[in-house]
């Protein structure tokens, strides 16, 4: 009888242990899954449908543009995941920590419902200088539709696609098809942290076009463009840059330039500008910049090489005003006096373009003068291009260079009757010394090649070569010196023989 109560107890406690522990295990489900549902439905919150802001294949380009500036004053990730062609007809502007994920089959088409405009996307902070954060695109396709109008909510800024004070800028999958004679794909000016990949652009304009800014890559381009593919320009024409500055610290990488049925840039156009302080009396053009009252000015006027007199200093606040009959633009506040690219590296490009395709310069005509004379010299570099391939059989330079630079270096690249020319912009005195490095080049032309032309008069530029291959039948390399110097140290037929009798005598 003991014995019986006694399991009959030991039952009872195990009956009760068993009830308490589904008990507790059910409770710590329910509330596990809970919890996992919860968090699912806070990560899924995080994603915007743009459709239910009713941006559609459908509606008007004037719908549209409302409702993707719906779905991007949510912020966080918006998705436009339905295939089809979307007609937007004015801006649309996007701010921080904001991602634009655009699916495969949609295209953006610009609509001129409400008249030509500029920019399909601009940052918030552009209208007023102020810096966005954290931005990314993705997969977003252009379709210009000849709906071009160069400026007009930023002077100076022309991209269908623009950015004007950002940082930590991701752009991917970018296709642009169209473009007319002016305005430019991509437009970024005055940023950090940039990094372009996966793009193709198409059109008569300028593919990328950079401003000043720090550290930045682009990969994986395909260009068909008339003018400049890529241009690295934080001294350029008034009209096509809202601010100076340096533009620094840059890879652009696995690239190629396609020919198209008109052709006057650049695979890279590379521009440097200087300019001095506001005095009486001083002689400007068009283009031409000063330092006044801690900001700089630019004129803005006819395109006719026109010379003027300033002797009422400019000292407004923003905006264009008319003094002693010019029309100054207040470009920028800032006391820098010279704006240059320095520190990049082109690598593995593929060039199929007749053009030069790598410009280093200053312009000198009636749209910019980018040099003042008795400015300071802005001296660009060093510049490194590495794995270049020439595949068109243009009798052109490889890099020709009108702008002060102190270090051009040429590695593992592939060279047929292409050159390094020097020539002297008009505005410029005397240019310093230039250094220039060939090393593990192949070069493929048959008989006599000019490696160098010097046009610039006074110029220095020391040389040296390893490490070359030569193909050419008969090929034997030599340099024109023109009214200037080039000093060699080369492993070349020709420059090796040239060298040694210069080093005799």
């Amino acid at each position: 009888m003991i014995l019986k109560n006694y399991c009959l107890k030991k039952l009872f406690s195990i009956a009760i242990a068993f009830s308490l522990f589904f008990t507790i295990n059910n409770t710590f489900a329910h509330n596990h899954s809970a919890n996992i549902y919860a968090i699912l439905v806070e990560d899924t919150s995080g994603f915007t449908n743009a459709a239910d802001f009713g941006f559609l294949p459908g509606e008007t380009g004037v719908n549209n543009i409302k409702a993707l500036q719906g779905a991007l004053d949510k912020g966080g990730t918006i998705v436009i995941s339905k295939a089809g062609t979307y007609k937007v007809s004015g801006t649309a502007f996007i701010g921080d920590n904001t991602s634009l994920v655009f699916g495969n089959g949609v295209v953006i088409e610009k609509s001129n419902e409400n008249g030509r405009f500029t920019h399909i996307l601009l940052n918030k902070g552009a209208l007023t200088r102020t810096y966005n954060h954290n931005i990314t695109i993705t997969g977003l396709d252009v379709r210009v539709n000849d709906v071009d109008l160069p400026m007009s909510l930023i002077y100076g800024l022309r991209g269908h696609v623009a950015f004007f004070y950002v940082k930590d800028l991701r752009i991917e999958r970018f296709r642009c098809s169209g473009l007319v004679n002016g305005q430019f794909a991509l437009h970024i000016c005055t940023f950090e942290d940039l990094l372009i990949n996966d793009v193709i652009i198409k059109g008569k304009k300028d593919g990328i076009h950079l401003g000043p800014g720090k550290r930045f890559r682009i990969s994986n381009g395909v260009f068909q463009t008339g003018d400049d593919a890529i241009a690295l320009v934080p001294g350029d024409w008034v009209s096509a840059n809202p601010e100076f500055g340096n533009l620094e610290d840059g890879i652009i990488e696995n690239c190629s330039d396609i020919p198209d049925d008109y052709l006057e840039g650049a695979f890279s156009k590379i521009v440097a500008s200087a300019w001095v302080d506001w005095k009486p009396g001083i002689a400007i053009k068009h283009g031409d910049a000063v330092v006044s009252n801690g900001r700089i000015y630019r004129v803005v006027a006819a395109l006719d090489n026109r010379v003027y007199k300033s002797a009422t200093q400019p000292l407004f606040d923003s905006g264009m005003k008319v003094l002693d009959s010019i029309n100054w633009l207040m470009f920028q506040k800032d006391t820098i006096h010279t704006a240059v690219v320095k520190n990049v590296v082109f690598r593995d490009i593929f060039l199929y373009s007749k053009r030069v395709p790598f410009q280093v310069m200053s312009y000198s005509n009636k749209w910019s003068h980018s040099y003042y004379p008795g400015a300071l010299l802005p001296v660009q570099g060093p510049l490194s291009f590495e794995n270049i391939t020439m595949f068109s059989d243009n009798d052109k330079s490889l890099i020709s260079v009108t702008t002060p630079i102190n270090m051009l270096y040429i590695r593992n690249s592939t060279l047929k009757n292409n050159w390094v020319d020097f020539g002297h912009a008009a505005d410029y005195d005397l240019y310093p010394k230039t250094y220039l490095s060939f090393s593990n080049c192949t070069f493929t032309a048959a008989g006599n090649y000019t490696l160098i032309k010097n046009r610039s008069k006074g110029k220095e530029v020391y040389v040296k070569t390893t490490g070359s291959i030569e193909t050419g039948k008969n090929f034997s390399a030599g340099v024109e010196e023109g009214m200037g110097k080039i000093y060699i140290d080369s492993d070349l037929t020709g420059l090796k023989m040239s060298a040694a009798t210069k080093n005799k005598k």
